[in-house]
């Protein structure tokens, strides 16, 4: 068994903060050690020592893309925190808006994109909302996108979805692929996703009328945390809804925003 020794870990520790602002306390390092222990083994190398040598070069192979992902993959699932959805449902019906744009900044494999897309494909079938609405689902992980693109999950993840929404949005699989389910294509030709560093200048993606920043800004720092939501909320429509995570806590930023719930806010009209 490979030991992760300190100054190693605070090499990794650093350089995950300093590239895309990722935090680890020290309690966290028996869980680093254990995410990239078969990685570590797998590349042949002696050590966590080589291993981040390896991803501090600029020949890393895409290796330290690959320790981002095993570094910030979390649960997730179909219609996580629903009251959030709920909500989205009844100022859509309240608003009946044309068009309407979403951003899932923190996308992982696609899951809170498309639920929002099953939201709002109903809502325009019941007439409070054109056809005109589209979804943009980003993340850092390049891995996770591919996955969410071709739209493919154990069913377990679609396990609060209701048997009326599965029929309607989801594609079964059958033989070789039962227990497996495909998000319909009548609803993935309205997200599309991309690759986005929130820590980093964001260009001028928006503005969108709804952003989800969910269970993500539990990796920041404090400092990182006010940012990273600024930087978001950049691309906001003043008056459009703010989603995170329930349990994350305050939202520390300097946009004025009002706050409608658990984890709902209202970007505040200039």
């Amino acid at each position: 068994m490979i030991t992760l020794r300190e100054d190693t870990y605070r090499g990794i520790r650093d350089l995950m903060h300093e590239t895309i602002g990722l935090s680890f306390s020290d309690s966290k390092k028996p869980l680093i050690a254990s995410r990239l222990a078969q990685r570590v083994q797998r590349l042949g190398l002696d050590g966590f020592e080589d291993y981040l040598a390896l991803i501090r070069g600029t020949e890393d192979g895409g290796e330290f893309q690959m320790a981002v992902d095993l570094l910030t993959t979390n649960e997730t699932y179909f219609f996580r925190e629903p009251a959030h959805f709920d909500r989205l449902a009844d100022e859509v019906a309240r608003t009946k808006p044309l068009s309407l744009s979403v951003w899932s900044a923190a996308a992982s494999f696609g899951d809170e994109a498309y639920t929002t897309a099953m939201v709002l494909s109903e809502l325009q079938q019941q007439g409070r909302i054109g056809s005109d609405w589209r979804i943009l689902g980003t993340d850092i992980s390049d891995r996770v996108l591919r996955s969410a693109i071709e739209g493919i999950y154990p069913e377990d993840r679609l396990r609060h979805v209701s048997p009326e929404r599965l029929r309607r949005h989801v594609l079964r699989g059958e033989g070789p692929a039962q227990g497996m389910a495909q998000i319909h294509p009548r609803l993935r030709e309205h997200v599309r996703f991309g690759q986005i560093n929130l820590c980093r200048p964001i260009e001028d993606i928006g503005p969108f009328d709804v952003v989800f920043l969910r269970n993500v800004l539990i990796y920041f720092d404090a400092a990182t945390k006010s940012e990273v939501v600024d930087r978001v909320l950049t691309q906001l429509r003043p008056g459009g809804l703010f989603f995170i995570g329930t349990a994350e806590g305050r939202v520390p930023c300097r946009t004025a925003l009002e706050v409608l719930g658990p984890g709902a806010m209202r970007k505040v009209q200039a």
